[in-house]
Parts: structure tokens; sequence; C-alpha cells
């Protein structure tokens, strides 16, 4: 005997609850992993798209001509870029010259052997700094010798897909003091594929990572009123005793 209207399978309300609930095509689960899954593209075309930036603004810089400073800092890493600087210093591009980062067993004497340059040049003009061990090191050297000297345009001089990561940090520190790149170009990579030389591709990735890092570093310090300091503070640093 029947008392109602029966439903065959296809009739039957899908379950609710239990476990298979949360798999559904619209369940919490799958919608998570979808928004998880639209913030992983995000993120992946952002940072190729910044790479892009980068790549095109490190191959695009070019050393300005007739450019003029109170001084001239090269960030060592290589004879080429000191040449570069002590070229520049000749030929008055600036007054005086700061050699940042320069490894502690290499005197003055040496630098000026292995550049061929005037004895009388680097006893008047040239400062060697020991301190640095890194950009940030750079940075915070070579604000101290600009405020110690009172200096308040600079020509930064150091290799092409370096200079933007040290510009970063310069300014971070310095907000007052003009400074003015001065790239050294090892070859026109304008004009090559260099995307497809394993050696140069891993050299502008692993700067781009760096200058992502220091950017996010910046960004993060100064949300919190850290990334930036004011010049007392910097005046301040610049008189306390090297160690």
């Amino acid at each position: 005997m029947t008392l109602g209207p029966t439903m065959s399978n296809s009739e039957m309300p899908p379950p609710q609850g239990g476990g298979e609930g949360w798999f559904r095509r619209n369940g919490p689960v799958r919608r998570c992993l979808r928004y998880l899954g639209m913030i992983t593209v995000l993120i992946v075309a952002g940072l190729f798209g910044g790479f892009l930036w980068f790549a095109d603004a490190v191959t695009s810089l070019r050393a300005p001509d007739g450019v003029k400073a109170d001084a001239i800092v090269v960030l060592t890493g290589g004879y080429q870029r000191i040449d570069q600087a002590l070229g520049l210093l000749r030929d008055g591009a600036g007054g005086r010259l700061l050699i940042s980062g320069a490894h502690p067993s290499t005197s003055p004497t040496q630098i000026r052997r292995t550049t061929q340059s005037s004895p009388d040049l680097f006893k008047c003009c040239v400062d060697v700094g020991y301190e640095a061990i890194d950009t940030i090191g750079n940075a915070n050297e070579i604000t101290r010798w600009i405020h110690d000297h009172g200096y308040h345009s600079v020509l930064v001089v150091t290799n092409n897909y370096h200079m933007p990561r040290s510009l970063l940090e310069l300014r971070l520190i310095d907000r007052q003091t003009n400074f003015i790149p001065y790239p050294v170009i090892n070859s026109d990579l304008k004009r090559k594929a260099w995307f497809a030389e394993p050696d140069v591709l891993r050299t502008m990735l692993s700067e781009y990572a760096k200058w992502a890092a220091a950017s996010l570093r910046s960004l993060i310090g100064i949300r919190q009123g850290k990334g930036l300091r004011s010049e007392e503070e910097i005046q301040q640093e610049s008189t306390r005793p090297v160690r």
C-alpha cells in the first residue's frame, strides 16, 4: 500500500551537510582554492611585469654627457668602475672621490697602481672607505662621507644593473642630496639578446630580486615611519666615532 507519491533517485535532493558538501563545486574549499589560484596568477604576473620594467630601465641607462657635481662616489665591485670614477675626477666632474667598500687588505697605493692613477690625484682628492660589505653598507658609508664634507650633489658610479638598487638605498637614507647616476656599461644590452645569455640573465634576475626585496623593505619601513631618516639623524650618525 502506497501512502504517497514516490521519488526516483534522480529526483532525490542532494545531501545536506557532510564532508562532500565542502568539496562541491561552490563549496568553501573550492572557492578558497580558486581565490588562491587567482592571487598566485596576479603575483606571478606582477613579478614578471616588474622584471620587464627593471630590465628595460637597466638596458636604457646611459652615462650623461658633461655632467658636474660636488663630488663622486663609486661602489666597488671591479676596477672598471674605479677607472671610470677616476676619469670623471680627472675631468673635473666632481671635486673629490670616495671609493666605497674597498677590501680591508687593499691599500690606496694598490688601487692607485692598479688603475695607473696619479699619486698627486690620490693624495689630494681620493678617499677610500673600508666599512661597507654590501649595498646597504655602501649607502651608509657614502652618506656619512657626504655630510662630513657638506656636499649637495653627488655622481654615483656603479654598473648599470646595480644602479637601481644603489640609488634606492642611497635615497632611502638621504633625501637631501641630489644623487646623479653615472652607469658603467660593460656591453650595450639594448642591442643584444642578453636574455639568451645565461650569465647575463642570471645577473639580471639576481639584481631584480634584490631590488624588489629592497623596495618591499622600504615600503614597510615608510609605513612604520622607519624607512627614511631626517637630516638631523644623518648628521648625528656622521658624528659618531668610527669603530
